[in-house]
């Protein structure tokens, strides 16, 4: 698989802390996030699977692989946006994620989008 991004898929991340379904008295933290991906190239392309890495503040990784995401493949031509929300729950107030989406172009060729890390952290943790 090609490891570069030539169709310009672009990623923004937003992140929450979810102090309503957290239980920090037994280290229960939850969080949603946001991505949009932006079709930036001139090729159609189609989202297949998902690849996280979920690391939280003593260290420990989880690796979250599989089709698509919420349950959806998403095909995006030139210009267009695809916007979803999901979770996770960590062990800590503190952590990050990062990944990729493994996407296909419209005449085959399979390539990785990557997904910049970003923070998961309850307000007030960080300084």
């Amino acid at each position: 698989m090609n490891q570069d991004n030539p169709q310009k898929i672009q990623i923004e991340v937003e992140s929450l802390y979810l102090s309503a379904e957290s239980e920090p008295e037994i280290n229960r933290y939850v969080f949603s996030y946001t991505i949009t991906i932006l079709n930036n190239g001139s090729e159609a392309a189609k989202l297949l699977d998902r690849h996280w890495i979920i690391t939280d503040a003593n260290g420990n990784k989880k690796e979250v692989k599989g089709k698509g995401v919420i349950g959806e493949q998403p095909h995006l031509a030139p210009g267009e946006t695809f916007r979803y929300t999901s979770g996770a729950v960590l062990e800590t107030p503190l952590g990050s994620m990062q990944g990729s989406y493994s996407m296909i172009n419209d005449d085959g060729r399979p390539f990785l989008a990557e997904i910049p890390v970003f923070s998961l952290s309850k307000p007030g943790i960080l300084h």
